[in-house]
């Protein structure tokens, strides 16, 4: 019988109003606590579905070895399913990547290999590495960024589970992309059951794909802070199809509304989450919806608490 442990836990998390932060604007704004989730973050939904799927097209053999290429959460949630599944776990980490992740996944069993924040071309990317190192070793490649699971489990549970928390009252669902997964499921869902609902990407200041959403083609490549989310290269799990807009978010917005959702909404999150609610909070600010705009928190705070930004929080109050 195949085990599940804690997995059975994954998803059913909580859908939070935003009372002070969103107060006075034209619609309420609603934040599915995916930092709830067993291991963290949102990406213990795609984790066990990958492995799910692996298993159930006979494609992994007992005891065999997942690799990743991680900004750390997907890392973790395969972690977890590689505990409770006896599988083994390499995770494969760009080095702009928080140290606290790489500590936590060590700790959890994997074996983390860091690379240069190269280019998507360049042979030394931390997707290109990981693919590699699958090919070598014969390891089981989980591939989050084209594994077509990824999107189907975010329609048929995240989606799911939206719409049923709000009784399918949605104006707006926004979100960020790292894989594409969670607003390309959840937006199809969405669309399927409600007439009109816009889905909108929040995506990074000096990410290119805000850009590819307006016109088909990435915008210019810079850099940012954020975690997770964004990129210079357009996974296969991210459909255009889905989006109607994208909202262009600054790191130094992302990281104040981190703070202000922890010392105003006691809701104790990573960048990514603030870089979503800042994006729902336009989205919702403009009058032009009467439904809820609703949006992830896809991890939390404690991933990031060497970081600089975090840092700083703790220097400016002592």
């Amino acid at each position: 019988m195949k085990a599940d442990g804690v997995l059975k836990h994954i998803g059913r998390t909580p859908l939070v109003r935003l009372d002070r932060i969103a107060a006075g604007l034209g619609a309420p704004v609603l934040v599915k606590c995916e930092h709830m989730n067993p291991g963290g973050s949102v990406k213990d939904r795609l984790a066990k579905a990958i492995v799910d799927d692996a298993e159930a097209r006979g494609v992994l053999r007992p005891g065999a070895t997942l690799i990743e290429a991680t900004a750390g959460n997907t890392g973790m949630g395969l972690a977890m399913v590689a505990a409770v599944r006896g599988y083994g776990l390499v995770c494969v980490m760009p080095e702009k990547m928080s140290i606290d992740k790489r500590a936590a996944l060590a700790a959890a069993g994997a074996r983390v290999v860091v690379t240069p924040n190269a280019p998507p071309a360049s042979p030394d990317h931390f997707k290109q590495v990981a693919r590699r190192m699958a090919r070598e070793n014969d390891w089981f490649l989980t591939d989050q960024f084209e594994n077509p699971a990824n999107v189907r489990v975010h329609e048929e549970t995240t989606g799911a589970e939206i719409l049923e928390q709000t009784r399918g009252r949605i104006g707006a669902f926004v979100a960020g992309a790292g894989t594409g997964g969670t607003i390309s499921g959840v937006g199809r869902r969405l669309k399927a059951a409600i007439v009109g609902v816009r889905v909108v990407l929040a995506d990074p200041e000096g990410s290119g794909l805000a850009g590819w959403v307006e016109t088909g083609k990435l915008g210019p490549d810079g850099s940012y802070a954020v975690e997770g989310i964004g990129g210079s290269d357009i996974p296969g799990n991210l459909h255009r199809d889905v989006i109607d807009a994208a909202e262009r978010v600054s790191d130094e917005e992302s990281f104040e509304m981190v703070k202000r959702l922890a010392r105003e909404e006691g809701l104790f999150v990573g960048g990514s989450a603030g870089t979503n609610v800042v994006a729902a909070l336009r989205v919702a600010s403009r009058g032009d919806i009467d439904e809820p705009v609703v949006t992830v928190l896809p991890d939390a705070w404690d991933r990031y608490r060497a970081k600089p930004w975090m840092q700083a929080w703790g220097a400016t109050s002592l």
